[in-house]
């Protein structure tokens, strides 16, 4: 199992100087990803932290660990511009980038703009708007006449270092199969206090759901679950290990404490199984 950090870049971390304090003592302290946030906080009457400038910041101030955004809402966003932003953060980062993607969930970050969000219409537009990006990030040529986007014979360079992973969140049968046919998923087992939303019979069963649709069965597949942890030795992290997770994202974020004590935990290092 690897270990990473999930920080919510918003209020304290809305500042991107504040998370990339933590981006930097989390490679320092054995973590082995750093992960943010793709929300807009005035949502919850808050300040948020972009997050591509931030991952750009962390990209240029760490040297090994992976990073990415958990997760896109890539109904939000215009394929092709996403795709260069990926782009450039994994040659900054020297290959270290994973694209965590979803449908967003938050609809008034769609509505409060004049934008639709129907929830059957914005699944369309993540299921194609990941089609285009993969077709682009091969540096062929590229022709794609879909119900939302259009490309003419584009060729886009330049290439990412790495074929970059695609993680899908989200707890529906519809993201189950829409991960299957990515590189992982990611999912929360703790919801804001601490107290425990999936067990590790649940995470087992989904990632069965998950196997039998597939099509390469035996291809790697990483899953992601995001919670709380104390430093030390960990049996709540093995029962998840053991149920078939391949990452322990540790959330950090304000309503679990203040800046020096969240400061603390990611100083501590990951869990020990």
């Amino acid at each position: 199992m690897k270990f990473g950090i999930d920080i919510i870049n918003a209020g304290h971390f809305g500042d991107p100087r504040n998370v990339l304090e933590i981006a930097q003592a989390a490679e320092a302290s054995g973590w082995d990803g750093f992960f943010i946030w793709d929300h807009l906080a005035f949502i919850w009457n808050g300040a948020s932290a972009d997050p591509w400038v931030t991952l750009a910041g962390v990209a240029a101030t760490t040297e090994k660990i992976r990073i990415g955004p958990m997760i896109t809402p890539v109904a939000r966003r215009r394929p092709q511009v996403l795709a260069q932003h990926l782009v450039s953060l994994d040659l900054l980062s020297s290959g270290r980038v994973i694209f965590g993607a979803g449908l967003g969930g938050v609809a008034q970050e769609f509505t409060a703009f004049g934008e639709p969000f129907e929830p059957k219409e914005v699944a369309a537009m993540l299921d194609e708007g990941l089609d285009v990006m993969a077709k682009l990030w091969t540096g062929e040529p590229v022709t794609h006449h879909g119900a939302h986007y259009t490309v003419e014979n584009v060729t886009f360079q330049p290439k990412p270092i790495q074929r970059i992973p695609i993680w899908i969140g989200g707890e529906s049968k519809p993201a189950l199969r829409r991960a299957a046919r990515w590189d992982g998923w990611i999912v929360g087992i703790h919801d804001g206090e601490g107290s425990v939303t999936r067990m590790p019979e649940q995470l087992a069963a989904e990632l069965a759901y998950i196997q039998s649709a597939r099509p390469d069965p035996d291809a790697p597949f990483d899953v992601a679950v995001f919670g709380n942890s104390e430093p030390g030795i960990s049996a709540q992290v093995r029962e998840y290990e053991q149920a078939g997770a391949t990452w322990w994202l540790e959330s950090i974020h304000e309503m679990r404490g203040t800046p020096d004590k969240l400061m603390e935990r990611v100083k501590a290092g990951p869990p020990a199984i």
